[in-house]
């Protein structure tokens, strides 16, 4: 065999010094008790964050059903006022009617004279 034959992973499992567990227990409680206080905090204060959201969330809600209340208030505001407009009408048509009819039984009792 020469040297093309040769893996080129072979003698790197020699190179690698032996790793000590204790050692990479030690560093990995290291990292964890560094990095964990943070990510609590920050935990927490996403916890929060997303309650007042929620919180934010149904007090627009509760708005906004007032202002289709108002909304709806002034519509029937609206049919009100074109209720009154159109019950004028109504009543100045009913005097011109009487006026009207006074008018005929007049006509009607001077016709009847003649």
């Amino acid at each position: 065999t020469g040297p093309s034959d040769a893996s080129p992973d072979e003698g790197v499992v020699e190179d690698l010094p032996l790793i000590d567990e204790k050692a990479v227990e030690q560093l990995t409680e290291g990292l964890i008790s560094h990095y964990l206080p943070d990510l609590q905090r920050s935990k927490s204060a996403l916890q929060e964050l997303t309650q007042n959201q929620v919180v934010l969330l149904e007090t627009l809600e509760q708005e906004i059903a007032k202002f289709r209340e108002c909304n709806s208030i002034l519509d029937i505001n609206a049919l009100f006022s074109e209720a009154k407009h159109y019950h004028s009408k109504l009543v100045n048509i009913r005097n011109e009617m009487m006026m009207l009819h006074e008018k005929m039984s007049k006509l009607k009792v001077s016709g009847t004279n003649i």
